[in-house]
């Protein structure tokens, strides 16, 4: 019997909402057709921003949204996206597709589009190709509430009164697309760069600095040496692909049980990466100031057939869910340090949480686990011990179950759970280390279906969708549950002194 232990008057921090943020990059069909589709198009919007993504990211409350880029942020010059469209330079993408960018979706369409979520923004400068008088200025144009040469700008451009603006990011895959460089260059050049991201009035920015990737170590222990005490965070970008090899990324939809094990456990991998980069923050920062920001991950496969390579437009499956599901258990366990996390991407691109084809709209199997797991957002994690048997594939071997419990405002306890055994249901039981807990009853949603690799399309919508879900038994000590093969589960605990959800 596999069991999970709730010691529900024990916290061991805070679940910051932000791991549950998101990404949108000037990528494929993200922006364009993704949100923007412009104030004359057919579809319906609002100031040019389609309203049906809008109201599907508000169901899940996106609390905050990462733009730019991406390798596209450090190639993009802030000030040819301000003014009238019809006289912005149009430009060539150069990193996704060689396409012209009309620039049409700039500063002030970016913070409409977060006003209408009502979603923080996360702005990523450029330092690959851009300079810190560029940058300084884009920080003045934001946020100074006064008379400068960039408030008045902004002013001109019918913007009266500055926006609050909280994230920022200094460059983006700085050792890569952003430049190429060594830790110790990009170091010196960050506390530079820095400097001139200053904080007017009561407008305080959090500065991001660019980490580090996977498994490279060296540049988080460089970065947090030379330039710590300068940053209010440090990126960390991870993605989960189906084999051992970058070039061979598998196919989204059409795989077998060895593509499948092989995609979970890389995802189950992120716990480890966090384990050591922390480590390494611990030894220069032990009272934990700086986050860690993993502001890109995800799935990555082969983009759909006959669809344009560098758009990296995938369909999103069961498998997907999982991951994400697995990868959100991990953010939490580490909020200690994790205090933002931002899947890639939002939108059409990689592990999209929505796809779109004209008018039409999809909400895929990864949108439908950030709707379950909402629940964790500002919650308080409750310490737990999860015991549970293995997932065992061709001699390897995962941890079959993955789980959070965390407590929200109104003292509701959610439980969320994944069973990655492809074919085998998974009993648990669930026992209160407090004898003062007392259940009422459980309520409980389920995402499932009847294949791994089952995903919804414009055809059928609702393949992969929440169930209520009831196969729970209450008991003195706590409950009994079992997990469908290959699920994602939300259970809420009603006590005895708490009202229904």
């Amino acid at each position: 019997m596999n069991r999970l232990i709730i010691n529900a008057d024990r916290k061991k921090g805070k679940i910051n909402r932000n791991i549950y943020g998101h990404f949108a990059e000037h990528l494929g069909r993200c922006i364009y057709e993704g949100f923007w589709v412009g104030e004359e198009s057919p579809i319906p919007n609002i100031r040019g921003i389609r309203i049906d993504v809008v109201e599907a990211l508000h169901k899940i409350r996106a609390p905050v949204l990462r733009w730019p880029g991406g390798c596209f942020a450090e190639h993009y010059h802030w000030q040819d996206g301000i003014g009238p469209r019809a006289q912005r330079k149009k430009i060539v993408n150069s990193c996704w597709g060689g396409v012209t960018e009309n620039n049409h979706f700039g500063t002030h369409e970016f913070m409409d589009l977060c006003a209408q979520l009502n979603t923080e923004p996360y702005i990523c400068g450029n330092v690959g190709s851009g300079s810190v008088y560029e940058m300084e200025q884009w920080i003045e144009y934001l946020t100074f509430d006064g008379v400068s040469p960039m408030a008045n700008l902004r002013k001109e451009n019918g913007r009266e009164k500055p926006w609050k603006l909280k994230y920022f990011g200094v460059g983006n895959e700085n050792w890569g697309c952003g430049g190429n460089m060594r830790p110790e260059y990009y170091a010196d050049l960050y506390r530079r760069y820095q400097t001139y991201v200053k904080s007017y009035g009561d407008n305080q920015i959090f500065k991001i600095a660019s980490g580090s990737h996977d498994h490279d170590y060296y540049w988080t222990e460089v970065l947090m040496e030379r330039a710590g005490s300068y940053m209010d965070g440090l990126s960390l970008h991870y993605y989960t692909v189906a084999g051992t090899r970058w070039e061979d990324k598998g196919s989204a939809s059409e795989f077998g049980l060895e593509e499948y094990f092989c995609c979970l456990k890389n995802a189950l991998a992120m716990d480890d990466l966090l384990s050591k980069h922390s480590a390494i923050m611990d030894k220069y920062d032990p009272e934990k100031r700086v986050a860690l920001i993993v502001d890109e991950w995800g799935a990555w496969h082969q983009v759909e057939p006959g669809a344009n390579p560098r758009f990296l437009y995938q369909q999103n499956t069961l498998r997907d869910a999982l991951i994400a599901g697995i990868s959100l258990n991990i953010f939490n366990r580490h909020c200690d340090r994790v205090q933002m996390a931002n899947l890639a991407q939002i939108v059409n691109v990689l592990q999209a949480l929505i796809l779109t084809n004209g008018e039409e709209m999809v909400l895929t199997p990864t949108y439908h686990v950030f709707d379950l797991y909402q629940v964790h957002q500002d919650a308080d994690l409750l310490d737990y011990q999860l015991e549970c048997g293995d997932y065992e594939l061709n001699g390897e071997n995962v941890p079959a179950l993955s789980a959070s419990v965390s407590k929200d405002k109104a003292g509701r306890i959610n439980v969320t759970f994944c069973n990655l055994h492809a074919t085998e249901v998974a009993n648990l039981e669930c026992l209160f280390n407090s004898g003062e807990l007392k259940l009422n009853k459980v309520e409980g949603l389920v995402l499932t279906a009847d294949k791994v690799n089952a995903f919804n399309s414009f055809a059928e919508t609702d393949k992969v969708k929440p169930a209520v879900f009831n196969d729970v038994k209450i008991n003195e000590k706590g409950f009994t549950v079992t997990l469908p093969s290959a699920s994602v589960l939300r259970l809420s605990l009603v006590c005895a002194d708490q009202c229904s959800i």
